[in-house]
């Protein structure tokens, strides 16, 4: 193993000195995406180059540029400022918010250099340090209009320096250091203040520990207790992730979570030990505990053989069937990290683990990277998001609403890579969700995928890759269907729209719909394009009896779209509100309640100003704001299917209560073959489950005819109408006749059985009176 140069390149978004917080520039060798109306940021050094990927489909892009004096810096990667700096056509918060922040007047705006070519690739390169901004130009009515340009990926390959490459700062640093692999180092941290442990390479773990500064003052070691924290924040033992927050035996928090990037850890277990490696043949070999024991030793903490910690970046799990846990490589990546915020004053240790011997480390251990911030720094609070395993990382972001939502709630969750409220204290969840049943309530889906379909061969590409007859969607209409794989199995479910001849929307639950559609379209050469709008495109959801009359008070729609009125249930319109020079939106009849409803999309930059206007129109039908914990009740009264409950591996299109979105009259779909044969001989059915009590089944439990299992519970909660727990189940085919009694094992499935009355979906209003009408 060759020695690391240890030298850091603090090449990060430093302009002027200084770093903007919260605002996270791409990493090398990470390609990310550029959306319409969005603005990205690249830090280069001499010799980097920047790769632009689908140029040829792209509307308009203009790049900015900055030396490290905040000059005009576009020569240096080959451009010049031809074009003035766009004031419209792009979200450009985030890109004015950094000039002020690095010094430069919001009054001396940059000129900035058009991109324009018919090639796919274009490549710059940069001829000294610069910090670069790449803006993609549309105005909103595109968006709306389904006419965005075509997505562009963005890439940077780093010049050869012989430097480690770190992450940008989050924020003011107060001390930085390297741990060398193999060692440990001990520091202070101060209330507030926020440590960062980067893994730098990659598949490196770092043990971890934090004890009270005061304590050992007094001769008191008193530390991170894993007993203690387990049972703070309910969770198990070991997790793929983070506790939130960190407590000593006391049950006081010493610490909690503010960024995560990788995602996978083994929460709380031991530090490597010398005797791990002596009974496997390696005397001597060094070791995280007795490394841990010699950087605390100056603070008066007595040696331990066996150091519990916290194992960042160690990739764990308990095995299924015997409850052993298992581990394997590390999932992160090089520059990889956690963060951590202060809430005592701490003496900290971490560690690069040594461990050569183990796949933990990838069998080559490496070094850590430790960064303190100071307690002034504003981090914001996130955890990564990856479309899939191999995909690059996003930390989650705040949605186009949230400058509305978080004056009324700080209670969030994260939903793919946006924060969306949960709940919202001055109404609360049981309010929230009799408004959606009696009056409307508004609700931020902004994390809902969304793609356009668009080409000549649009509709040949939707019509082999979805469930129903996309042939027989009209214009301003829409439909809920499925994309299924060969076996029949759910990939993702959704509504797809019909905006034009050979222009669809397709709103749904992940990003694989997208890899399906583009693997079918290059499988068959078919003339398409599928256009990605990120996060660009964000929506509400006005759902309840009195949506359509609060809509009555701000649409307007122009004569050639459906009106309000005329938008039948999945029908989709362009609208604006108040009149022709009102900010635009696409309005749809559809929602995820079976309720009246409709889902309103916008501009990014329009979002907060979209959601004050629906609120003050609803003021006087008792609009309600609702977040997912309702939700979460009403869509399985509804009988509605949810990704990783009702379908997931294993399970197809019918057993999992989809049946209904399956038009087997199309002589030819994906997974066609596949659900005739299973339609015909049907082995399971999602039923409802009607309790006799309010205790609510966990998801997974099974469900029992006697001592035989015959089901397992998907879906389930207590129905505020029914006044009882309810239960969606995939049963066997053989007990899932209406009327039937069955049993709901609990603990272990043996000791307490939930009695249950097997029903049809939906619980309630199952002829979906209500969102018809």
């Amino acid at each position: 193993m060759n020695a690391l140069v240890h030298a850091i390149d603090n090449r990060g978004p430093r302009l002027l000195g200084r770093s903007f917080p919260g605002l996270s520039a791409p990493g090398p060798g990470q390609t990310v995406t550029l959306n319409a109306r969005q603005a990205r940021l690249f830090d280069l050094a001499e010799g980097d180059l920047i790769s632009l990927n689908g140029m040829s489909d792209a509307h308009s892009l203009r790049v900015i540029a900055f030396d490290m004096a905040g000059r005009d810096a576009l020569p240096s990667i080959g451009l010049s400022g031809s074009a003035p700096f766009p004031e419209t056509g792009f979200d450009k918060a985030e890109l004015l918010g950094w000039m002020s922040a690095h010094g430069l007047p919001d009054t001396d705006r940059p000129g900035c250099a058009p991109l324009g070519t018919d090639e796919d690739l274009l490549i710059l390169r940069a001829t000294h340090n610069c910090s670069v901004w790449i803006l993609s130009i549309a105005e909103p009515s595109a968006l709306i209009d389904g006419v965005a340009p075509g997505e562009v990926t963005l890439s940077v390959t780093r010049a050869m320096t012989g430097n480690i490459i770190l992450p940008p700062p989050l924020g003011q640093v107060r001390d930085e250091f390297t741990i060398a692999r193999g060692t440990a180092q001990a520091y202070e941290l101060n209330p507030g203040e926020v440590v960062q442990i980067i893994d730098v390479e990659g598949q490196q773990c770092s043990d971890f520990m934090a004890f009270h500064a005061t304590g050992l003052e007094q001769s008191r070691v008193e530390m991170i207790d894993n007993t203690a924290t387990r049972s703070m924040v309910r969770r198990a033992f070991p997790g793929p992730g983070l506790f939130d927050k960190f407590y000593d035996a006391e049950m006081r928090p010493l610490l909690n979570v503010v960024q995560d990037t990788c995602g996978r850890h083994d929460t709380y277990g031991l530090a490597c030990t010398a005797r791990s490696y002596e009974e496997r043949g390696f005397p001597g070999h060094v070791n995280c505990s007795d490394n841990i024991s010699d950087s605390m030793a100056p603070y008066g903490v007595p040696r331990r053989g066996a150091w519990p910690a916290i194992n960042f970046f160690w990739n764990t799990w308990v095995e299924a069937h015997n409850q052993h846990i298992l581990t394997e490589e590390s999932w992160s990546r090089p520059g990889d990290y956690v963060a951590l915020h202060a809430i005592e004053p701490l003496v900290c240790v971490s560690t690069a683990c040594p461990d050569d011997i183990d796949p933990i480390n990838g069998w080559n251990p490496t070094d850590v990277h430790v960064r303190i911030y100071r307690p002034d720094t504003p981090i914001r609070r996130a955890i990564a998001h990856r479309e899939k395993e191999t995909a690059p990382m996003t930390l989650s972001q705040e949605t186009a609403f949230h400058p509305a939502t978080s004056k009324l709630t700080r209670d969030f969750a994260p939903a793919r890579n946006l924060w969306v409220p949960t709940s919202y204290s001055s109404v609360g969840t049981l309010a929230e969700y009799w408004a959606c049943r009696d009056t409307a309530t508004l609700q931020d889906m902004s994390a809902l995928r969304k793609f356009d379909i668009i080409g000549p061969d649009a509709e040949r590409l939707l019509q082999l890759a979805m469930t129903r007859n996309v042939a027989k969607l009209a214009q301003w209409r829409g439909t809920y269907t499925l994309l299924c794989d060969m076996q029949g199995e759910v990939i993702d479910d959704g509504t797809l729209f019909r905006l034009g001849p050979q222009l669809f929307r397709w709103c749904c639950g992940s990003e694989e719909s997208a890899r399906h559609l583009s693997d079918l379209a290059d499988e068959h050469g078919y003339q398409v394009r599928i256009n990605a709008h990120g996060d660009v495109l964000p929506n509400l959801a006005l759902q309840g009896p009195k949506s359509r009359e609060i809509l009555r008070k701000i649409v307007f729609t122009q004569p050639h779209v459906p009106t309000l009125d005329e938008l039948k249930w999945f029908g989709v319109t362009t609208a604006r509100i108040g009149d022709r020079e009102g900010l635009p939106f696409m309005l749809s009849r559809s929602g995820y309640t079976g309720e009246l409803g409709y889902e309103l999309f916008c501009s990014v930059a329009d979002a907060p100003k979209l959601w004050e206007a629906v609120m003050e129109a609803g003021q006087e039908f008792g609009l309600k704001p609702m977040g997912g914990a309702a939700l979460e009740t009403i869509r399985i009264e509804a009988g509605l299917a949810a990704a990783g409950a009702e379908f997931t591996a294993g399970v197809d299109a019918y057993e999992a209560g989809l049946g209904f979105a399956v038009d087997l009259k199309k002589p030819e779909f994906v997974g066609r073959a596949a659900l005739e044969r299973n339609a015909a001989a049907p082995r399971r059915a999602l039923k409802g489950l009607l309790l006799d009590q309010d205790d609510v089944p966990a998801h997974g439990a099974h469900v029992y005819a006697g001592e035989r299992q015959v089901g397992v519970v998907t879906s389930a909660t207590r129905s505020p109408s029914l006044e009882r727990a309810i239960a969606m189940a995939r049963l066997s085919i053989e007990h899932a006749e209406p009327g039937t009694t069955l049993e709901i094992g609990q603990l272990d499935g043996r000791m307490k059985r939930l009695t249950a009355t097997v029903t049809d979906i939906p619980f309630i209003d199952p002829s979906r009176a209500r969102a018809r009408a």
